[in-house]
């Protein structure tokens, strides 16, 4: 245990470290989020590209785990595998340095993290089987689903946390999180893999570590590469635990189903591009209710942790039953939130 506590304490201190560092950097050549939009809630001009402390946290300490002890390369997690995540990381965060930088449209942002993924495939880390929630044992994935829903998976779960990256706070603490989730499923006898775990204590360590200057009011922002590389790290994770597809989304299950609301919403109902941002978003209408920054982003771990620590003791039926009671809650929640929202602008307009 002492190797990834350790693991866990120095990523954090080095990320807290290096974030001190970025927001420097970043301010000094003016790569900043100005509040030009409506839906943004900071009132002054924050530093962006604090992912790359995040980045370089995880990746510097595991690069040492895997140079100098046993005890991270393994069966689950190859000096091939490793360096793939790490290389991939550096494509994240040199496409996330260039919007942050230049605001590039979303159809030349997506190119990074669809070469990070097939960086990652190359090398073979792919969802080969799944498990029957119905009947129990594994289904094996064909040549052509493997690798389609593994590319699926990993942009899927990317665009959650950039999406997911609305409130200060919000996406770096989920992302915690979830690591301590996939770390903690690691310790199981049925699902035992310390290499995998100790990967994920070092994200959480990197993201609580950012947190200390993401908390609100923000001192910087993760900025596109952040967010999308804490996505990219679960997903990976998810992968090479042994394909724990459905303990992470639970875990993840209420920004997903927020980014899968707003995707039909913005199709359907609305007719208009996906890549018009609003404040539409689970975390915004939360804050539209009267809950402050704080309380929204505490509501959010609280709803994130507590069907991530039911996805531990839950059989493949019933996470599935779990994922379901997680979609009826959010439904409910949203009905809730947009019910409150008229009747606190009625009250408003009648005063």
């Amino acid at each position: 245990m002492f190797p990834a506590l350790l693991a866990l304490t120095v990523s954090f201190f080095l990320a807290m470290a290096l974030a001190a560092l970025v927001r420097r950097w970043a301010l000094a050549r003016g790569i900043v989020d100005v509040p030009d939009q409506p839906r943004k809630i900071h009132s002054a001009n924050v530093p962006l590209l604090g992912g790359v402390a995040i980045f370089l946290s995880f990746s510097l300490v595991a690069a040492a785990y895997a140079w100098l002890t046993p005890y991270l390369i393994g069966k689950s997690v190859g000096g091939l595998e490793l360096a793939a995540m790490i290389v991939a990381g550096i494509i994240i965060m040199f496409g996330g340095y260039l919007d942050d930088r230049y605001r590039y449209q979303p159809a030349r942002q997506i190119i990074w993290p669809v070469l990070a993924t097939l960086a990652v495939m190359l090398v073979g880390i792919k969802v080969s089987v799944v498990t029957n929630p119905w009947g129990g044992g594994l289904i094996e994935l064909g040549k052509f689903s493997a690798p389609v829903l593994t590319f699926a998976w990993l942009l899927g779960m990317m665009y959650t946390t950039k999406l997911l990256d609305g409130l200060d706070g919000l996406a770096s603490g989920v992302g915690a999180i979830g690591a301590l989730i996939i770390f903690s499923l690691t310790q199981f006898t049925p699902f035992y893999e310390p290499p995998v775990g100790l990967l994920a204590l070092i994200l959480a360590g990197a993201c609580l570590g950012f947190l200390v200057w993401n908390w609100h009011p923000a001192k910087i922002f993760l900025g596109e590469g952040g967010s999308l590389y804490i996505g990219f790290v679960l997903g990976v994770l998810a992968i090479i635990s042994g394909a724990k597809i459905a303990t992470t989304l639970l875990v993840m299950g209420v920004p997903i189903l927020d980014v899968v609301w707003v995707i039909v919403r913005r199709l359907f109902w609305e007719r208009r591009s996906l890549a018009r941002a609003d404040r539409k978003h689970l975390h915004y209408r939360l804050l539209d209710v009267g809950l402050s920054h704080w309380q929204a982003v505490v509501f959010l771990y609280v709803l994130t942790g507590t069907f991530g620590l039911v996805a531990l003791g839950l059989g493949s039926s019933g996470k599935l039953i779990a994922l379901i009671v997680l979609m009826v809650v959010m439904v409910m929640l949203g009905f809730l939130l947009v019910a409150a929202h008229k009747y606190k602008t009625s009250k408003a307009t009648i005063k």
